[in-house]
């Protein structure tokens, strides 16, 4: 008679990965990571519904203005900003692109604020009206060209691409952020919202980077 052979140890069902969101991004992947954390079952089988990531986005959307709403409420400083909005979106629809991460958010911001105001002293302007309730000259004109054209230059010179910073160097130029301690609670904003974004991500499974992106995977040799 035959000996029966022993079965074989079934292996564990390794985990499906999860498909891209409907709008693409991490958005679908930050819903199902949340979801997980909180064991929130029906969530976690909605995670990739448009219905749910909209919702979820406009909950983050809404946190992340009104912490900085409550912050220039308590202190009378302007901690909301036009150029805050795209920042947001993007470090939590995009977290591991490297224009999303720390090093880039801080800089390019930084950068677009400094060219911004070096503009406004090149042009004569650190004292004028904002150009939003006085006509535009030429003077605004240039200053504003300057403030882009160097925002871009340097980032691509640095290394930091962050898109929205061309909105923060806009702000500058056109006089309505224009005064130096303005700038710095501009800065602070933008510190505080890096934090949120680590810390949300990170709570969904998102191994979004403390500063620089990490560096891609070197081609297996052979």
């Amino acid at each position: 008679m035959a000996e029966r052979r022993p079965r074989p140890e079934r292996r564990p069902v390794p985990e499906q990965p999860q498909r891209p969101g409907p709008i693409g991004g991490d958005l679908a992947a930050e819903v199902y990571g949340l979801a997980q954390r909180l064991r929130m079952p029906s969530l976690v089988a909605r995670h990739n519904s448009r219905l749910v990531i909209g919702a979820y986005s406009a909950i983050n959307g809404l946190l992340s203005i009104a912490l900085m709403s409550v912050a220039a409420v308590l202190t009378g400083a302007p901690f909301i900003f036009p150029s805050l909005g795209p920042t947001a979106f993007l470090v939590f629809y995009t977290p591991m692109a490297p224009p999303a991460c720390p090093r880039n958010t801080i800089c390019g911001h930084a950068i677009g604020a400094a060219a911004g105001y070096l503009s406004l002293v090149v042009f004569g302007l650190t004292n004028a009206p904002p150009a939003l309730t006085t006509s535009v000259t030429w003077d605004r004109v240039g200053a504003a060209a300057l403030s882009l054209g160097l925002t871009a230059g340097v980032m691509v010179w640095l290394g930091v691409p962050h898109p929205p910073a061309g909105a923060t160097t806009l702000i500058v130029s056109l006089g309505i952020l224009a005064t130096p301690w303005k700038l710095g609670v501009l800065m602070i904003a933008v510190f505080l919202l890096v934090v949120q974004a680590l810390v949300i991500n990170r709570l969904a499974g998102i191994e979004y980077p403390i500063w620089s992106p990490r560096p891609p995977p070197s081609p297996a040799s052979g």
